[in-house]
Order: structure tokens, then sequence, then C-alpha cells
């Protein structure tokens, strides 16, 4: 027992095992379950784990909101199927790929791994002189970059199949490869956060004069965080492609963006545990809220159909969240073991 304690004193340490256990608890209890369902909607949840992940190591250190992430999304999920396809189903579904890509044909895992370094090789190239830009720039420049991404994928038709649905796709990615990667991400997340280029970053971003008067080269370090969440973004969609089997370009736009936003806000940007948090209480939130409604249109209490109730009620929370609790439910603060919270960081603390 001692021994834990002093591990759960470890900034690193301590946080990655307090948000671990209860993950793979909740993973353990969904295999027992046998439910399908249940199954479906924690497997959905790990990946959009990644992505929450990855969003906070960029958002969440730098201050910047990026909404670029989901178009990386869709880079990782259509390279990662391109080079998983088997050759045959190609020629039903891709009628126009190129020639050299046709007889390619690379097990899962491997596929997976080509596709995020695609995603991530594009994001390090693209979006170093981004980086030098700040507030309001850098966030209608992100919001441009996810436009441009989702206009590439829905003509780029040698590709992609164009805006048509993308079918065939083998069923690769289940409960525990989605968790294993989920945590091991969550793991990297805890570390880079309490890292050199981490401490870096969340100094750029509470006084970027003051971060390089001192030596910090603010544009790397802004440029590092990003390649890494796009990277944990295109991860993440090379999961999804290989787990919904058929998709099309509009899964990786503004709803799945606004969705993992929502995630990460009502959470709380300021931490990991805050991208865990948020994103459990908003797929319990979306899932009950889908039940809600499916219930409401088979009874027909109202008039019509009723659609959009989940949207508007997350929308509602998040707005509660900005208003009443702007830091996010964790407020910038890491959980460690034994059941106690690490201190805040300067800019919580100022709040």
């Amino acid at each position: 027992m001692e021994s834990l304690r002093r591990l759960a004193g470890q900034p690193v340490l301590g946080t990655a095992v307090t948000l671990i256990v209860p993950l793979v608890a909740l993973a353990v209890l969904t295999a027992l379950s046998g439910s399908l369902l249940l199954e479906r909607i924690v497997t959905v949840m790990f990946i959009h784990l990644i992505v929450v992940t990855g969003l906070q190591m960029f958002m969440g250190n730098s201050g910047i909101v990026s909404f670029a992430h989901i178009g990386f999304m869709g880079i990782g999920a259509y390279a990662t199927v391109v080079f998983s396809l088997d050759p045959g189903m190609k020629e039903m579904t891709l009628r126009y790929l190129y020639e050299f890509l046709k007889p390619v044909h690379l097990p899962f895992w491997m596929a997976l791994v080509v596709g995020t370094g695609i995603g991530t090789a594009i994001a390090a190239v693209i979006s170093f002189p981004l980086m030098r830009l700040h507030d309001a720039a850098a966030v209608i420049t992100s919001f441009a970059v996810l436009i441009v991404i989702h206009d590439v994928i829905v003509h780029w038709s040698e590709v992609t199949n164009g805006p048509r649905t993308l079918y065939g796709v083998e069923r690769e990615t289940f409960l525990w490869n989605s968790a294993l990667c989920a945590l091991a991400g969550l793991v990297f997340a805890v570390w880079f956060r309490e890292s050199k280029v981490g401490l870096q970053l969340r100094a750029s971003r509470d006084d970027r004069l003051a971060a390089q008067a001192i030596g910090v080269n603010m544009v790397f370090v802004r440029w590092l965080a990003f390649v890494l969440m796009c990277g944990y973004a295109a991860l993440a969609g090379g999961l999804f492609a290989h787990f919904i089997t058929s998709f099309q370009p509009g899964q990786f736009y503004l709803r799945e963006v606004f969705l993992v936003l929502a995630m990460l806000v009502i959470g709380g940007p300021g931490s990991v545990s805050g991208a865990v948090v948020g994103t459990l209480l908003v797929t319990a939130l979306r899932e009950g809220l889908r039940t809600g409604e499916a219930k409401l249109n088979l009874m027909q209490i109202i008039s019509g159909q009723v659609v959009g109730l989940t949207e508007f009620m997350l929308a509602i929370a998040m707005i509660a969240i900005l208003i009443f609790r702007p830091a996010g439910l964790m407020q910038g603060r890491e959980l460690r073991l034994p059941f106690r919270k690490a201190p805040p960081n300067a800019a919580t603390r100022e709040r």
C-alpha cells in the first residue's frame, strides 16, 4: 500500500494509473455483459477518446482552439482503407483508383500504421507556417484547413470514391484493440503534458512574450503538439473506418467536430483527466438522448418526428459549462491516486 501511495505521488504515473484503471474496468464489464449494443457504444467511445486526447495535447496546452483535427481523422480513415482493402473489393468500390494502388493489400495493423503516418506527415508539412498565428487568426485558419481537407476528400474520387459511400471495408476494430490504442495514447498524453515540451507549450499559452524571452521556441512546440494531435486523429480515423465498415466524407466534418469539442470543453481542456471525464459524460448523455428521442418518436407523444434533440441538448450543456465553469468540469486539474486531485496549473488559479 505504501508503494502504491508513492507511485500516486508521481505526476505522470499517478495520473495515468488513476485514469487507466476505471477505463480497463469499463472494458472488462462491457465484455462480460455480452451486450453487442453496449460493446459498440464503448468501442466508439474509445475511438473518440483517442481524438479528444489528441485535441487536448494541442488545444489544452497551447490555448488555441482547433477545428482541423477531424479532417485528419478523415485522411487516416481513407488512407488506411486504401492500403487494407481487398484488391477484388477495390475493383468494385474504388473503380478509378490509381493502378499502382490496386494490388496493394496490407494487414490491418500495418495499414493502420501507414494511414496514421500519412495523416501525420501531411500535418507536419502544412502546419508549420500556421503555428505563427495567434488568437482568432489561428482558429479561423484551422477551420479553413478543415474545409480544404473536406473538399479534397469529396472531389478526389480516385482515392476516396468522392461524395459516395465507401463500402466493403472489413471489420477489424473491436473493443480491445480500440481500448489498447486509447490507453496507450492516454499514457503518452499524460507524459507529454508534464514533459519539457508540454511545459514550454503551456508557458507560451500563458504569456508568449515572456516564454519567447526565456528561449522557448513557440512555433516549434506548437507545431509538434499539432502534429501529434493530427496523428492521434488519423489513428482514430483508421480504427473508425474498420469499425463501421462503410462511410462517406460527411462523417468527418462539422457534426463530428462539434461532438469532439463538446467532449473536451465539458470535461475541461486544461488536463488529460478533463478529456477522459468529458468523453465518458458526453458519450453517456448522447446515448441517453438518442434513446429518449427514439422513444418519443415511437410513442408519438409529440406530433411529428423529434429530430436533433441530441445535438440541441449537447449545445445547451456546452453553453452552460462555458458560462458557469469556463475551465470545464475538471478545472485544469489531474486526477491522481488515492482519489485526490493534483494542484491546478497557474492559468486555473488565475480563474
